[in-house]
């Protein structure tokens, strides 16, 4: 069998606030890893490019002020741009074999069609894909045909399991089965 050859998108962050008046932005990162997708040089692909804008921005530079990432694209050059690129969301082609270096992290792309499964190995549901919030990510399951958001914290998700193909949960009532009328 060969190398797959797909490659999925990596969301690492969304555009924020201007600052300043040269074209400065902050950047909500959604990656464990933004000095590494955040470096000067290093090319971000937008999710869905707006009319008349680019599909890509280049980093010219990042820095860590008061706690937020603040960053200079090459294409972002005054506010007005700024402005106009406020909640762009910014992705990056990973492999699909890619590994992020903590191994209790994952990528979205691993985790979708991973089955669902209860402590006792009972099936629930598959992993349809991954609700990224500002309070805690959400795994979006597919159960029986519906559509459900299951909290993706170890408390409720003790064991993920991407080579076996699977998700063990700690289902409560109401997360999983529909409530009564």
């Amino acid at each position: 069998m060969g190398a797959v050859s797909v490659e999925d998108y990596l969301v690492v962050g969304r555009i924020g606030k201007p600052h300043g008046l040269k074209g400065e932005v902050s950047v909500e990162p959604r990656t464990d890893e933004p000095e590494r997708r955040f470096a000067a040089g290093a090319s971000l692909q937008v999710e869905r490019p707006r009319p008349g804008a680019g599909g890509t921005l280049t980093v010219r530079a990042s820095r860590w002020h008061s706690g937020r990432l603040l960053v200079t694209f090459e294409e972002i050059t005054d506010r007005n741009a700024a402005e106009a690129a406020r909640g762009t969301v910014l992705v990056v082609p990973v492999d699909p074999d890619e590994q992020p270096e903590d191994p209790e992290e994952f990528y979205d792309h691993q985790l979708v069609g991973l089955a669902v499964e209860s402590p006792d190995g009972t099936r629930l549901a598959t992993v349809t894909r991954v609700e990224h919030t500002g309070a805690q990510d959400l795994l979006v399951l597919d159960v029986d045909g519906r559509s459900v958001l299951f909290p993706f914290v170890q408390a409720l998700v003790p064991l993920v399991d991407v080579r076996g193909g699977r998700v063990v949960v700690d289902d409560r009532p109401g997360l999983l089965a529909e409530e009564a009328p």
